[in-house]
């Protein structure tokens, strides 16, 4: 009887979030459903912000620059502290103000257009 060959590894959806959070260019942002549609799942924005709030266990994952479609940093309460988000943005270079990316429109980072689809 010949064996069976090895199912591939499962697909980790989490992972691919974190694979394109990572190349998040400093002084750039994204949100959550421009993640989802580069992924080619644009009705999971929920689930990419599930991934994000699951980052923080990994320091590599520069999660602070994922914000809401209206550049607001909705995800901050999931950091160490109330003001973290807004400070690592603004050590990245980004504006923030009543916690909102200033200038969001410029500071967009698509990754379907950057990475290409």
């Amino acid at each position: 009887m010949e064996k069976s060959k090895k199912q591939p590894a499962e697909h980790n959806f989490f992972e691919d979030v974190y694979a394109v959070v990572k190349l998040i260019p400093k002084g750039r942002v994204t949100n959550y459903g421009a993640i989802a549609r580069y992924l080619g799942t644009a009705m999971s924005a929920r689930m990419v912000g599930w991934a994000m709030n699951a980052a923080h266990a990994h320091k590599s994952i520069p999660a602070h620059r994922v914000v809401n479609a209206q550049g607001l940093l909705t995800g901050k309460h999931h950091f160490e502290t109330p003001n973290a988000m807004q400070h690592r943005l603004e050590k990245d270079g980004v504006k923030v103000k009543k916690d909102k990316v200033q200038d969001f429109e410029k500071r967009f980072w698509d990754p379907a257009r950057e990475l290409g689809l």
